[in-house]
């Protein structure tokens, strides 16, 4: 039957009639914004249609009948409509936006909220599910997992819960839903609003021509004279790291680390402060005493305790070279400006680019000319081939939603059709910061056995070419793409019965493996000589380089991680809350992160014994008990026993392994083993 039975008024909406295009790709070009409500709105309809039809069914409910029911009473995807709507609105609300878009967003928002509240608040719909859940026949492990998953998503969406209750939880989860919209909306439009106008030559000192370059570019852009600096990553972190004039460093940094914060109606605070409420009442009346105890429920670590004990444990670990690592930075810093020069945040890029320079001689631009982006996308697709036998090819016949997208098929090794992979590279107006992977059609196999491909997308904030310059890559860049692409992979390998558990729909804890592991190429010489060649020469990257690239891989990574550690310190002291949450934001932010990176490391010290506090007068002193060198012989002791089982051999041999000793140093070494 026709999908498109009963529906005669909408019959120019494409996402009511088969989009007839390659693998039955998303017809970008005849979506226009106004189809989006109509279809949304007849895609809740025929949900509740088919709802009230299963909740009706005479017959026992069973897996088959309540969990994996097929309707084709109305056509093969009738009942499809509402996520084929949403999947496209959810990807183009991210990477491609409008305010027509976003006026919309909030429209339909507390509508969408409502039905995915009348849902799993259905009382009949859960009684179902929960009768499959206790009398089921022998299952599958797929089936199994996903009987438990849809009772647990049942149950944490509070289907438990009395009449009155669910009824508070509707209001609390519509208004948090709207918070969270309009925080995402105003992150947007305070950052594409501000731009760095410069039209004095002398004021690009230090910035090198990819700066220089693509800042005439965006001042062309924006229809100016001169060079514009932005907040998207590729025009911020040049200039942070480049520019000698250090106040427009500040008003860069400002700009960027205060955004939402202004008085104007982006502001964030007062709605950051009532997300936080919400969703701790929210975690209470399911029976959590904290939103962190909600979360962390279905996660690896399970509770806050575990979760502090992590980051404590990477505090202990990090926080010493990480000192240093800072002491080294004002150290230079001093010895350039003179020793009474304080380093604010908006100097830290600057001086630790001058630090790695003089440590390693290397830095971004320096590996530019052999990371094009077109070079580029070579090399990982090539990666994919040789590690899984996968090949991509570019399909211009495939809609896609803007001229930065590319979109490819991709193969098996078999030759037999893959999947269909989208990539969009670069910043605009329209786009969120940051870099994420998406789908526009997941995976799963149909009721005749065929297996439904996916149709992934990654989104990132790359290097944009220049009227000089195609786009060049900073090996950060490089990096994030095959980080993406890696998430990628785990959408495009998919081969699963279901589609909700498919692909990346795995815990949290595990999504991020296929990312890592492919991250990791960036680094390996064998990869890099695969396309790392001069854009203009086609000379390989020298060997030098990508020696200096392995040597300074660890530049400032004890800083690093705990820039990281205190974005988890912040989210568990908002989260781990368990009663109304009412301070100022920017103190408590403030207080969060000093109490638990310096007080903390340094109370544990004085638990270990390193350390005594006198806590007498006003404030505490601490009195370092132990030597310097006791100190890290203790550390070092710890880390043998922690981490190499005690095996002072296997952390000899580790600590080793990347440094060569000397002729004197291995004679040394062996006199004082022969002394143990």
């Amino acid at each position: 039957m026709d999908i498109t039975a009963n529906i005669d008024k909408t019959q120019e909406n494409p996402f009511f009639l088969p989009y007839n295009t390659p693998h039955d790709t998303v017809p970008f070009d005849r979506i226009k914004t106004e189809h989006y409500e109509e279809a949304f709105m007849e895609g809740i309809r025929r949900d509740d249609e088919a709802i009230d039809k299963l909740i009706n069914d005479p017959e026992e409910p069973t897996f088959e009948n309540t969990l994996t029911r097929v309707d084709l009473s109305k056509g093969e995807h009738y009942y499809d409509l509402l996520d084929r709507v949403s999947s496209v609105f959810s990807c183009m609300l991210s990477a491609e936006t409008s305010d027509e878009m976003d006026a919309l967003a909030q429209k339909l928002n507390p509508i969408l909220t409502k039905h995915a509240n009348d849902v799993s608040l259905n009382r009949r719909l859960f009684e179902r599910i929960k009768y499959v859940y206790e009398h089921h026949r022998e299952l599958t492990p797929e089936e199994s997992m996903l009987l438990q998953t849809s009772y647990d998503g049942f149950v944490r969406s509070g289907a438990l819960l009395s009449d009155e209750d669910k009824e508070k939880l509707r209001r609390l989860t519509e208004e948090a839903s709207m918070l969270s919209l309009q925080f995402s909306q105003n992150l947007l439009k305070e950052n594409k609003a501000f731009t760095l106008h410069i039209t004095d030559e002398a004021q690009l000192d230090g910035l090198p021509d990819t700066a220089r370059e693509a800042a005439a570019v965006a001042a062309k852009e924006h229809n100016l004279e001169g060079w514009v600096f932005t907040l998207d990553f590729p025009s911020y972190s040049p200039f942070m790291t480049y520019s000698t004039c250090r106040e427009l460093r500040k008003q860069m940094y400002m700009a960027r680390n205060t955004v939402c914060t202004h008085e104007n109606t982006e502001n964030n605070l007062e709605i950051c402060k009532r997300l936080v409420n919400l969703r701790r009442e929210i975690a209470q009346l399911l029976g959590f005493k904290t939103y962190a105890e909600y979360v962390l429920k279905n996660r690896v670590a399970g509770n806050a305790r575990n979760v502090y004990k992590l980051l404590d444990d990477l505090i202990d670990a990090y926080k010493p070279t990480a000192i240093k690592e800072v002491s080294d930075i004002e150290k230079l810093a001093k010895k350039t400006e003179g020793k009474d020069f304080k380093v604010m945040p908006w100097d830290f890029s600057y001086y630790s680019h001058k630090l790695q320079l003089k440590k390693f001689n290397i830095d971004s631009e320096m590996l530019r000319p052999y990371f094009e982006l077109s070079k580029v996308i070579q090399g990982v697709f090539g990666l994919a081939n040789r590690l899984y036998g996968i090949t991509f090819k570019e399909n211009k016949d495939i809609q896609v939603y803007h001229p930065d997208v590319k979109a490819y098929e991709v193969f098996d090794k078999d030759g037999s059709y893959l999947a269909v992979f989208y990539a969009d590279f670069h910043p605009r107006k329209g786009k969120q910061g940051g870099a994420w992977m998406t789908e526009y059609q997941g995976q799963w196999i149909d009721r005749k056995g065929e297996n439904v491909r996916p149709h992934v997308s990654v989104v990132m904030n790359l290097t944009k070419p220049t009227d000089e310059k195609p786009a060049l890559l900073t090996l950060g860049e490089v990096e994030t793409f095959l980080h993406e692409f890696g998430h990628s992979l785990h959408g495009m390998f998919a081969n699963t019965r279901f589609e909700s558990l498919s692909g990346t729909n795995v815990w949290w804890d595990f999504v991020e493996l296929p990312s890592q592991f492919m991250e990791n190429f960036s680094v390996e010489k064998e990869f890099l000589r695969t396309f790392a060649f001069h854009y203009q020469t086609g000379e390989p990257l020298p060997d030098e380089l990508i020696d200096r690239i392995v040597k300074s891989r660890n530049f400032m990574a004890a800083y690093a991680c705990l820039r990281q550690v205190s974005f988890g310190l912040l989210d568990m002291a908002y989260y781990t809350k368990k009663e109304t949450f009412d301070e100022d934001i920017i103190p408590f932010e403030k207080k969060a992160w000093k109490k638990q990176t310096v007080n903390t490391f340094l109370s544990r010290l004085a638990q270990k014994g390193f350390l005594n506090i006198d806590k007498s007068g006003k404030r505490a002193i601490y009195i370092p008990s132990v030597t310097s060198k006791k100190f890290y012989e203790n550390y070092a002791q710890e880390i043998v026993k922690d981490s190499y089982n005690g095996a002072i051999k296997d952390f000899i041999a580790a600590f080793t392994a990347g440094n060569k000793l000397s002729a004197a140093e291995k004679a040394e070494l062996l006199s004082y083993i022969q002394t143990l």
